[in-house]
């Protein structure tokens, strides 16, 4: 069975990744096989917290839309896209870097999908108006929701899943993972000129149409602005204090969903037009084609050998955990991944007395998840929203050409990673 999944796998990604058939059926039939082999049952399915779908992020997702489809009616996109302008002085490289540094900020306290239905009406606006392609801002902000998310506990899932394995802290994440997400973001911001070469040229008529606008005039409801402002004050509350309250963050996002809706008035064709819903049957589809990996050994089979190429050696198997991480969570979803590589890790750590260089092995396990979801179009699910946006506005972004940045970003990511995981915890400790 072992051997049909991942051959229904790599199928159905090679069918995504050259878009000969639509994704969301690709997904579905891919999905459609494994349960009808018998591969995953019902069980798994709906149920399974390592094999089935992540309903946690499906309605985080359907929450997080609908309450983005009511502040839309607000006009504050409008407003934000005209203060990013002119904060930047209507320069495409200067807005670029504004919107990159509030996305990866953003992504620290918040999830990253969260952060990225927020940012992209806004990014969509300032191209608008200065009759800029979208496309670069779009994949330079995802790529920051992911660098972002890095660096706190809540930031990512997947981070989560390892502060409960190993025990750790909210200020652990941020010691020790904010310092190099740092040092990455700015390597991003330095190569944005060179990544996106010709897609910051703005014409002069459109910056000064942009900045002779006031834009308080762009809101069109202030009373439902302060009503979305609470709900999303409460909203982002939550998520920043879910480990304190126990109350999951796709639970918070549909009772702000719910909240907004009640007090809002705003008609059910304007807050149900913003929800992706292919979007979430891709995840669907996608989370069941992973789950089959997993219920079969396949995802656990591969980090086992990995980790038994080290030969308990910490820094050999702190870097190999790292390159590993990265590259398995950019082909599949780096949740069900950090699932399954977690008990690995442990029973490494349990073989290395140094608790130092201990923690070193759970840090490259978060470094390399974290930034290997920028690698490909579907190893993060922040990527996946932000390409079912572009697409539904008409700029849509196919696999190669976000994996022909993503693997570049990646690379780098990781480039930077692995001295500072080498000089942290085994050169200067």
């Amino acid at each position: 069975m072992t051997t049909v999944a991942v051959l229904v796998f790599v199928v159905s990604y090679v069918l995504i990744a050259t878009e000969r058939v639509p994704k969301v059926k690709a997904a579905l039939t891919g999905a459609a096989v494994v349960v009808m082999l018998g591969i995953v049952g019902s069980e798994d399915v709906f149920y399974s917290h390592d094999a089935g779908i992540d309903w946690d992020v499906i309605f985080l997702l359907l929450g997080m839309m609908i309450i983005v489809g009511v502040l839309r009616q607000t006009g504050v996109f409008e407003y934000a896209a005209i203060w990013a302008t002119k904060r930047a002085g209507g320069s495409g490289l200067r807005v670029i870097v504004l919107l990159v540094v509030i996305t990866a900020v953003a992504s620290a306290f918040l999830d990253n999908v969260t952060t990225v239905l927020l940012i992209a009406p806004v990014t969509l606006l300032v191209c608008e108006r200065l009759a800029l392609t979208p496309v670069p801002f779009l994949m330079a902000e995802v790529f920051a929701s992911n660098i972002g998310g890095a660096a706190t506990l809540v930031g990512d899932p997947p981070n989560i899943i390892i502060a409960s394995r190993a025990g750790l802290s909210f200020n652990d994440f941020l010691m020790h993972m904010a310092p190099l997400v740092v040092i990455v973001l700015v390597a991003f911001v330095l190569v944005l000129p060179i990544l996106f070469r010709g897609a910051f040229a703005v014409d002069p008529d459109r910056v000064a149409d942009v900045m002779s606008l006031n834009e308080r005039e762009a809101i069109r409801d202030p009373r439902l602005l302060t009503k979305c402002g609470l709900v999303l004050a409460l909203v982002f509350i939550a998520f920043i204090g879910h480990s304190v309250i126990h109350i999951a963050p796709s639970i918070v996002a549909l009772l702000g969903a719910g909240l907004l809706i009640l007090i809002s008035g705003v008609d059910r064709e304007d807050y149900l037009g913003s929800v992706e819903w292919e979007t979430l049957l891709f995840f669907i589809g996608l989370f069941v084609l992973v789950g089959a990996l997993v219920r079969t050994g396949a995802i656990g089979d591969l980090a086992r050998l990995a980790a038994d190429v080290t030969g308990g050696h910490a820094l050999a198997a702190t870097m190999l955990i790292l390159i590993v991480s990265a590259g398995l969570s950019g082909i599949i979803d780096n949740i069900p991944y950090v699932a399954t590589m977690s008990p690995v890790v442990a029973d490494l750590t349990a073989a290395i007395t140094d608790p130092v260089q201990t923690h070193a092995l759970w840090w490259a396990l978060a470094a390399g998840a974290d930034f290997g979801g920028n690698l490909t179009a579907v190893g993060a699910s922040a990527n996946v929203v932000m390409l079912g946006i572009a697409a539904r506005e008409g700029h849509p972004i196919s696999f190669w050409e976000f994996t022909r940045k993503g693997a570049i970003v990646t690379i780098l990511t990781i480039a930077i990673a692995a001295p500072y995981l080498w000089l942290r915890y085994f050169a200067f400790r």
